[in-house]
């Protein structure tokens, strides 16, 4: 059985509306005087007090249309009313008595300065059906709204469902853009804070020094080498020095360069162009990728001499030429490199470039080893706490005293990354509410006389203060290796088995 809003349909032809209503409405570009248009045609038609459309907004679940008394919008929940009934049912709704029916919510009224007696909706529906929107049709003059009047109505509403469609979409479209911009902003307020100097913690003297120059080179863009130990934050100081700068909304591209075989290593720096060999596409470098921003390039003394050669060119021209390719790119680029290497050793030595060396020293940035700043251990030690415990959903912990005094004395070879994973590892394993001593790893709880420095080694021999120190050196280093025998050798610049010899000599426990 056809619906009561289908027959309306199949009825509207055989009810004509004024021309000049029908060309207004579809020229109209303006949506504030569409609804007027429509609002002073429909009370005349139906001889209405006052005619409303309200336009469906899905995601906030709400029915919105503008006061034509003082332009504001009103904004009502989609599920309330006797419009919300019609969104909900899809049906024509003819209330000969309002303030008697249940749906009614009298918001409008309050919202209006009116009383409703007797009210008229329809649902506004487009091209495939769906609602968009509510007409209502409020007070008939003198009487009830009939049959005919649903009839006209619906005439009514075919006609205009289609220019109120262009706007309604118009609007969402805007909503959406809106949407889009506040949460693109309070990402980048994010991304900003979390990289933000203040997220350098440290109190000590060369933290102190890291931070200033950071804050110095922030309104500029000049090339900055970084250089420090392994786990010392390089691509943390990276990051900071970008989004302190002038580029912070534009790319940061990070690669390390000692993670790419070096026969790929042109290819993912310049770029590839398509057929340079069989079944390769074009594909963009990191260079390219960061025009406009940053690029940062971790391990840059593993690079290997021809690679250097092609990034100093970059450097020196600002543009790129990908693999295959006769043509250029410009390039408006700031280039942030580390190491964790002696890069002036390695020119001594022949493996890289002096002249590449000097075009990224710009600006000099060092990042501390832990060891060299032993006054910042207990305010990186607690925050690494708090965190862990927040993201694991684990009780608030403390360190003990002696715990504190054990991670103060340790040299930690494995820099603030292995203290962070230390800390990651007491929250998972430590039950209570105080992580003691005797809960840290092996390799940070040895005796201050065997973990100190020179003055722990007066009164040995010199055959007793070697094999102290190789002890020592082998424990701390297969601890911060997480006590892998071939990074460990590696480390410590021997071969596995000359390690395995050490360990047993030693009587080490792995």
């Amino acid at each position: 059985m056809a619906s009561r809003a289908q027959k309306h349909a199949n009825a509207s032809p055989s009810v004509p509306l004024p021309d000049g209503f029908l060309r207004h409405i579809n020229e109209e570009t303006d949506l504030s005087a569409l609804l007027q248009l429509i609002r002073e045609e429909a009370s005349r038609l139906l001889e209405a007090e006052k005619a409303s459309i309200f336009l469906l907004d899905r995601e906030q679940c709400e029915l919105w249309f503008p006061l034509p008394e003082n332009g504001r919008v009103l904004r009502l929940d989609a599920r309330l009313g006797i419009a919300g009934a019609c969104v909900a049912t899809g049906e024509v709704l003819n209330v000969k008595d309002v303030q008697s029916d249940s749906r009614f919510f009298s918001g409008i009224d309050l919202a209006t300065k009116r009383q409703t007696r007797t009210l008229l909706a329809l649902p506004v529906r487009d091209r495939s059906g769906e609602v968009f929107g509510v007409f209502e049709a409020v007070n008939k003059k003198g009487k009830a709204f009939t049959a005919q009047d649903e009839t006209l109505a619906q005439v009514l509403v075919d006609h205009i469902a289609g220019p109120l469609q262009k706007f309604y979409l118009v609007e969402q479209l805007r909503h959406e853009r809106e949407r889009l911009q506040q949460e693109n902003a309070h990402l980048w307020r994010e991304v900003e804070g979390r990289f933000s100097t203040q997220k350098l913690l440290g109190n000590s003297l060369p933290m102190q020094r890291l931070v200033r120059v950071i804050d110095q080179i922030r309104d500029s863009s000049v090339d900055v080498l970084i250089t420090g130990e392994n786990g010392t934050g390089k691509e943390l100081v990276a990051k900071a020095i970008h989004f302190n700068s002038p580029r912070a909304r534009q790319p940061f591209v990070a690669i390390n360069c000692a993670a790419i075989p070096e026969t790929l290593i042109e290819s993912e720096l310049f770029g590839i162009s398509k057929g340079t060999a069989t079944g390769v596409d074009a594909r963009m470098g990191k260079f390219e990728q960061a025009n406009k921003g940053t690029l940062f390039l971790d391990e840059i003394g593993d690079l290997g001499m021809r690679a250097q050669a092609k990034v100093l060119r970059v450097l020196q021209e600002r543009a790129v030429e990908p693999v295959g390719e006769r043509m250029t790119i410009p390039l408006d680029i700031r280039i942030l490199a580390a190491t964790n290497k002696n890069l002036e050793a390695e020119i001594k030595a022949g493996r890289v470039r002096d002249d590449l060396y000097y075009r990224l020293k710009v600006v000099h940035v060092h990042t501390p080893a832990l060891r060299e700043i032993p006054a910042d251990i207990p305010l990186l030690a607690n925050y690494f706490l708090d965190q862990y415990c927040k993201r694991m959903d684990k009780p608030p912990k403390k360190l003990a005293a002696g715990a504190m005094r054990r991670f103060m004395e340790y040299s930690w070879p494995g820099n603030i990354r292995q203290l962070e994973n230390e800390i990651k590892r007491l929250v998972v394993m430590v039950r209570g509410a105080t992580i003691n001593e005797d809960a840290l790893e092996e390799g940070i709880r040895y005796p201050p006389q065997i973990n100190g420095g020179p003055a722990d080694l007066q009164g040995r021999s010199l055959p007793q203060a070697v094999a102290e120190l190789e002890q020592r050196m082998i424990k701390e280093t297969l601890a911060a290796c997480r006590f892998n025998q071939v990074q460990t050798a590696k480390r410590l610049g021997l071969s596995r088995q000359g390690l395995i010899k050490k360990i047993k000599r030693h009587n080490i426990q792995v």
